[in-house]
């Protein structure tokens, strides 16, 4: 695909993309896609699909009780918890803002550990890692953001959220889906967003403006950025998804590259 050339472009030592299509094929790549580049906030889908691994396997459920009094596992994964972003404080009621948390995804990752006895990096292995091949992925530390990964395996994960092999794709459904919606909240990077819409783990991009996608992104579209410079994003209506990694840290670089980049992706796959 002619449109990931334009990575070259970007004002970072380091760049890799890849396109993959629903059905798994992967469409295109540019860059050294071996390359294992520090996740930030894209290691936040990889958690989120182990802990619905772990909801399907029974060793927990999306409504039970989990960090904050009147928390539940769905309102970590959600930003909903009420805990503040990088620090174990409640801020908020669960249910009434849109509170992006790290330190719910850190909740957690010690709760699926408690409820496993399994340390979640090595659960997020057995549950994902190891079944998708994504061999150079490894979580050392917080789920939140401490995962490195390249695009080669991220592809395989992009693959797997589009056609589900681990998870019932009702799940997958689900994680994509708004939950407590019309909540406000801060998009990390973009400001305040109303709604600040998000799934299980996915943020959906629904009308945000601005946004890391591209204008022509459809509504339906979800993934994360990370602000090590990376993006993963899945267009339903495109029936695509696109992953991109850096190692230039997240900055107005990105909001000025990403989207047009994107935009210039969904104009190849639609020609």
């Amino acid at each position: 695909m002619q449109s990931l050339a334009m990575i070259e472009n970007w004002p970072v030592p380091t760049a890799a993309a890849a396109v993959v299509r629903a059905d798994g094929t992967v469409t295109g790549t540019h860059g050294p896609t071996g390359h294992r580049f520090p996740l930030a906030s894209v290691t936040k889908p990889l958690a989120a699909y182990a802990a619905l691994v772990a909801y399907e396997e029974g060793a927990v459920e999306l409504d039970e009780p989990a960090g904050p009094e009147g928390s539940t596992v769905r309102h970590l994964l959600a930003h909903t918890s009420g805990l503040a972003f990088d620090e174990h404080r409640v801020t908020a009621p669960p249910g009434t803002r849109r509170l992006y948390s790290n330190a719910g995804f850190e909740v957690l990752g010690d709760h699926i550990a408690n409820a496993t006895d399994i340390p979640f990096p090595e659960y997020l292995r057995q549950a994902v890692l190891e079944p998708l091949g994504m061999t150079a992925t490894t979580l050392d530390g917080s789920p939140a953001r401490d995962g490195v990964s390249t695009v080669d395996d991220l592809a395989r994960f992009a693959a797997e959220v589009q056609a589900p092999r681990l998870l019932d794709p009702r799940t997958v459904l689900e994680a994509q889906t708004v939950v407590h919606p019309g909540l406000k909240g801060v998009l990390p990077g973009y400001g305040h967003q109303n709604p600040n819409d998000w799934g299980l783990g996915f943020e959906i991009r629904d009308h945000k403006s601005p946004h890391w996608t591209g204008g022509s992104s459809s509504p339906a579209t979800f993934g994360h950025f990370g602000q090590s410079g990376t993006f993963l994003w899945i267009d339903p209506a495109a029936g695509a998804a696109c992953v991109a990694l850096t190692d230039r840290a997240f900055g107005p670089w990105a909001a000025e590259v990403w989207p047009p980049f994107t935009d210039a992706v969904l104009a190849e796959l639609r020609a």
